[in-house]
């Protein structure tokens, strides 16, 4: 009986696989290199042992196995938690990304590599491994500290940024060329395309898992979701990506929904199968001759993904505004480049661009950089005692300056939350009515024409449809209202707010003229489109403005309910105690009618915070700033307080107080009044002692306004909680006094 050499093959590869990885899971050694030794051995260059025979074979099961690693890459990232990642982690990762990428890009180029080995080098470069990093803090027992959060998050965005740059490294492949237009043309079609996606996969497969949810047991939920991941391989591939993308974009949206943590348990092992045979195939590239020819460039690379990752991290933690300490653990956590490296390498020698000493270059390099990450997480700290000693004085006090005032968080102008509003409304519904355009326009229109025989009235259905379509998104584009405090505030506080709100309105609405007419320019002549267009657009507005909108909020509500059901479905799980995040107070300045019933009372018969949650963290009464006021301070006619509180509290406050949240005039602002956050530590000798007792009030004309504790988050903490070790307190108040406590 004659047996497929498929299955010879596979036989091998698992077996040498399970041997080898059995192997470094007793030397505590990451399980990737030991795949990569075990293709190694059975791989062609190495020849003790028996050799694969069906190269082909093994190398389309590789591309499964890099479809599958994205795919559960994207059901732990999800959309959300890039947007959670925060400032420090964006600044930190951009920083780090562009100054590797292109160091690697200009090594490549001073070792005589040719441009496209340049930038797969520096492409390659880009990440760092997520696994071997969380695997050392494990066994450091680091993982609680505060600096791993800004690492996790850096992660984070490495991933998706590596994932775009896998598409222009493609692009580039194919075009053989770095064309800037195009290079422009392909971002913004790929972000796009991502919307498009992203928007239309949150609005329908949640709901389509919801209603199926009852029909579906674990075997069908596994088959399900594997078979979402290849139509979405397929879709990103014949829109011109390749099919990592579409494997990641899906895994995304699956994520956002409440069947992701059963998704991705399910689909674990298939990914632990596959992922197996892609590194395996990775090791049976490696040609032991070719590494020992390149070991120069090996160590040069080797020492600038260590050196250049730990300078190029920390410098953007630093301009993040983190101290110099937490700047050099981050650094020195990030020095090693991560699996993506073999993905984009393998991409490279897929496509014939690169040469075929890249690929062992990188399994070197990530072989190194392997070893050494523990050891350089766990000389962090000496290394930034050592660099303390060397830094001059001056520099380290400018740092810490530095520091302190990035931590502070400012209030939003009332214009920056109006137009934030805007722009949602604008880019979201213009992106789907672009989406409906194409449609329309590529495979609504010329399917409609084949089984019509009049032109004129296949294009007439075709528009008419896609009118139908875009409709309700046209409404919402021209006159969705923008709710909220601070429209009303800017457009009553003054006059001189009202152009430019109007002008506003008339860009959106100009906007939607556009999209319309370039809908009817697709099928019909300028003007006939023109004409059309002003027909639409009145037929729109007058005819069917209610139905419309009605309509509309369904699809968003919709929309949002499934955005938010997977968190919800979590808080659900949790206890009712609060956890709520400090961060996620606002400060406003709130001005006292001079009839309310709040005056000449003092703060603490009004009960402002039993009431309604808030803080009052200074009043300002003309020229005169009072911080932290006391108990006994009461409020007088058009005092300005600073108040504190989220969101929904600041507008129940404002209703009871009859006023508004108004944008003070230069003149009476007070720079020096702010939200920041200090660290417990041993220079401010917080620990142990009270709020009430520590003296912050008096020391630094402070309120404390909340405490952040490991994963605990506490809005408005009674005066009578001790501080603890590396707790992150934040005061409103007078930003040197605190910025003076920091230093001590």
């Amino acid at each position: 009986m004659h047996l497929p050499k498929l299955i010879i093959d596979l036989a091998l590869i698992l077996g040498a696989a399970g041997i080898i990885t059995l192997l470094f899971r007793r030397l505590k050694q990451p399980m990737v290199l030991g795949y990569i030794i075990a293709g190694f051995i059975v791989g062609p260059n190495f020849h003790l042992f028996p050799s694969i025979s069906d190269g082909e074979s093994v190398k389309i099961w590789s591309e499964i196995g890099v479809i599958f690693l994205l795919f559960s890459l994207g059901l732990e990232f999800s959309f959300k938690k890039l947007m959670r990642v925060g400032g420090t982690a964006a600044i930190t990762a951009f920083t780090e990304i562009a100054c590797i990428t292109v160091a690697g890009y200009f090594t490549g180029q001073l070792m005589g590599w040719s441009t496209m080995d340049s930038l797969f080098l520096g492409g390659l470069l880009a990440s760092s491994s997520t696994t071997i990093i969380i695997r050392a803090f494990d066994e450091l027992g680091i993982k609680k500290k505060p600096f791993t959060k800004i690492v996790f998050g850096v992660l984070v965005i490495e991933d998706i940024v590596v994932i775009l740059l896998m598409v222009l490294l493609s692009t580039m492949a194919v075009s053989k060329q770095f064309e800037g237009s195009q290079m422009l043309f392909t971002i913004a079609k790929l972000m796009f395309f991502l919307a498009v996606w992203f928007l239309a996969g949150i609005f329908l497969l949640p709901t389509f898992l919801k209603k199926m949810e009852k029909y579906m047991n674990s075997e069908t939920l596994l088959i399900l979701s594997i078979a979402l991941c290849l139509g979405m391989v397929i879709l990103a591939t014949q829109v011109g990506f390749s099919a990592e993308l579409g494997a990641f974009i899906m895994g995304s949206i699956i994520a956002e929904t409440t069947s992701s943590e059963k998704v991705e348990h399910l689909i674990q092992p298939v990914k632990d199968l596959f992922g197996a045979i892609f590194f395996v195939s990775v090791g049976m590239l490696i040609n032991p001759e070719m590494i020992i020819e390149y070991r120069w460039p090996v160590l040069w690379i080797t020492l600038l993904t260590i050196f250049g990752k730990f300078i190029s991290t920390s410098t953007g933690a630093l301009l993040s505004g983190r101290p110099l300490k937490e700047a050099v653990q981050v650094g020195m956590s990030m020095a090693q480049v991560g699996e993506f490296a073999f993905i984009i390498a393998t991409l490279g020698v897929t496509l014939g661009v690169t040469s075929d000493f890249l690929f062992p270059v990188a399994v070197g390099v990530s072989a190194v950089t392997t070893f050494t990450t523990p050891y350089m997480i766990r000389f962090s700290t000496p290394m930034y005692n050592w660099l303390s000693k060397i830094i001059p004085e001056k520099w380290l006090l400018a740092l810490n300056r530095y520091s302190a005032s990035s931590q502070t968080l400012q209030a939003e102008s009332d214009w920056r939350i109006v137009l934030n509003a805007y722009l949602k409304v604008i880019i979201l519904n213009s992106v789907v009515l672009i989406a409906i355009i194409l449609l329309n326009t590529y495979y609504v229109g010329p399917f409609i024409a084949k089984y019509v025989e009049n032109q004129l009235l296949a294009k007439l259905i075709a528009v008419i449809l896609a009118i139908a379509m875009m409709a309700p998104f046209i409404s919402a584009l021209t006159i969705k209202k923008v709710q909220g405090i601070a429209y009303k505030a800017l457009w009553l506080d003054s006059k001189y707010n009202r152009g430019p709100l109007v002008v506003v309105e008339v860009i959106r609405n100009v906007i939607a003229v556009l999209l319309v007419g370039f809908l009817l320019n697709q099928f019909f002549p300028f003007w006939q489109a023109l004409l059309g267009t002003s027909l639409v657009m009145l037929l729109v507005l007058l005819a069917l403005r209610q139905q419309l909108q009605k309509y509309y909020n369904r699809i968003e509500h919709r929309f949002l309910s499934n955005l938010n059901a997977r968190e919800e479905a979590d808080a659900a799980k949790k206890t009712p105690a609060a956890d709520l995040l400090p961060w996620d107070a606002q400060v406003s300045e709130i001005e006292i009618n001079p009839w309310s019933s709040l005056i000449d009372t003092p703060l603490v018969d009004l009960q402002l915070r039993e009431k309604y949650g808030i803080n009052v963290g200074a009043i300002k009464r003309g020229n005169i700033t009072i911080y932290a006021p006391t108990r006994q301070e009461k409020l007088f006619p058009n005092d300005v307080i600073v108040a504190i509180g989220t969101e929904a509290q600041l507008e129940e406050f404002n209703r009871v107080v009859n006023t508004l949240v108004v944008e003070r005039s230069d003149d009476m602002a007070d720079d020096n009044v702010g939200l920041t956050s200090i660290v417990v530590d041993e220079h401010n000798g917080l620990k142990g002692q009270t709020i009430r007792s520590s003296g912050i009030r008096e020391r630094t004309n402070a309120l404390v306004v909340g405490i952040a504790r490991g994963s605990e988050r506490i809005l408005n903490p009674p005066s009578d909680m001790a501080f603890e070790w590396e707790d992150v307190v934040w005061l409103v108040g007078d930003r040197k006094k605190i910025s003076e406590l920091a230093k001590k």
